[in-house]
């Protein structure tokens, strides 16, 4: 992607083809000519952890950059509220109420999820998953009283307690740098 400059400002973005119309197969070099320069993309911030959105064009001497804005997501939930203040609940149909029936307010409030959360989920879900293919032999036990064998009971407590450990370096974390060591190390590496 380029961009043609003009007074030190981006005027225009995009593919050669676009930025010069009338010029068949427009290359780097006869881009360079014409004063366009090429796009860099800026931070991009891992879209699991951050709402990356674009930002502006930056031009520094010979460079124009991308730039994006990369906001965290929240790590804790959070309890929803209305514009006034008030909470907000979730509604489900009532045909007995008004006309034709309505919405109306149950007395549980909305909760957005917070990363946290998530990903505590997700933890569970895995082990679950871990868990399932053995889950016979506990029910085997505890109806029939036929034993586990020992690999299997060493296995299905090691994953129940890495379960367990994760859950409360999860819950632990304060800040996202935190959280993301915990829950995605290899993913501190920040992702173009």
């Amino acid at each position: 992607m380029y961009a043609l400059i003009e007074n030190n400002a981006v005027t225009q973005v995009g593919e050669l083809s676009i930025l010069f119309p009338n010029t068949s197969n427009p290359n780097h070099a006869f881009a360079i000519e014409q004063g366009a320069l090429e796009v860099v993309e800026g931070e991009q911030k891992d879209q699991r952890f951050y709402w990356v959105t674009f930002d502006s064009y930056q031009v520094n001497g010979s460079v124009v950059t991308r730039t994006y804005t990369n906001t965290p997501k929240a790590l804790e939930d959070k309890l929803e509220v209305k514009e006034d203040g008030s909470p907000l609940y979730v509604q489900v149909w009532d045909a007995t109420a008004g006309i034709d029936g309505e919405m109306v307010d149950t007395t549980k409030q909305v909760v957005t999820k917070g990363l946290k959360s998530q990903w505590i989920a997700q933890n569970k879900a895995s082990a679950n998953s871990q868990l399932a293919s053995t889950d016979w032999m506990v029910i085997r036990k505890a109806e029939r009283d036929v034993a586990i064998p020992a690999e299997v009971v060493t296995e299905r407590a090691k994953i129940i307690a890495d379960c367990t450990a994760k859950e409360a370096a999860i819950t632990a974390c304060t800040t996202m740098e935190a959280f993301i060591a915990v829950v995605a190390p290899v993913a501190t590496r920040e992702t173009p």
